[in-house]
C-alpha cells in the first residue's frame, strides 16, 4: 500500500471516529433531554420503570436481584447520576474535551442499565463504542498499538551509535 493510500486511509477513519463521537454525544444529549423534560430526577418515574421490568423477567435472575436490592430502593441517587452522566457524556462527545474519561462514565453508566435487564440488541453497538471512544486519542486518532515509523526507527539508530 503508498503512502497516500495509507493517508487517505487514516483521514477517513479519523473522519469517521469524529462522526462516531459527534452521533455518540447526541444519542447521550437526547437521553439526558428526555429524562429532564420528563422528570426523572424529581419524580418517582424510574422506580415505576425498575418496577414493571421486575414483573417482566426471571424473579430468580441477577437482573431481578440487581432491581430489587440496588436500583429500586436507589432509584432517585440513580436517577441523578444518570441524567447527569448523560449530560457530561453528550457535553464531552460532542467538543470533543475529555472523550476518553466521559467514554468511561458512559460504558459504567451502560453496564448499569444493562445489569437491570435493559439489554437489547441496540446495546452491544453503544458498549463497543464506548469501548472504541476510551482509545481516542483526540483529533479522530486512536491509542492503538503500532509499528514505529521508519524515520522513529532511523532516528533511534542514530541516537544509538
Amino acid at each position: 500500500m503508498d503512502t497516500s493510500t495509507r493517508l487517505q486511509l487514516r483521514r477517513a477513519a479519523r473522519i469517521g471516529l469524529v462522526i462516531l463521537r459527534y452521533a455518540f454525544g447526541a444519542t447521550f444529549a437526547y437521553g439526558a433531554y428526555h429524562k429532564i423534560t420528563r422528570g426523572w430526577m424529581t419524580t418517582d418515574v424510574m422506580r415505576q420503570h425498575f418496577e414493571q421490568r421486575l414483573t417482566e423477567i426471571d424473579p430468580n435472575s441477577f437482573s431481578a436481584a440487581y432491581l430489587r436490592h440496588f436500583a429500586i430502593p436507589f432509584y432517585r441517587p440513580i436517577a441523578w447520576i444518570l441524567t447527569i452522566g448523560q449530560v457530561i457524556v453528550a457535553i464531552s462527545m460532542l467538543t470533543g474535551k475529555g472523550v476518553r474519561q466521559s467514554a468511561a462514565l458512559a460504558l459504567f453508566l451502560l453496564v448499569n442499565i444493562s445489569a437491570g435487564s435493559y439489554f437489547n440488541a441496540s446495546m452491544p453497538p453503544y458498549l463497543i463504542t464506548a469501548a472504541l471512544l476510551m482509545l481516542d486519542k483526540g483529533e479522530g486518532r486512536l491509542a492503538w498499538p503500532t509499528a514505529p515509523a521508519r524515520s522513529d526507527v532511523s532516528a533511534a539508530r542514530n541516537v544509538a551509535d
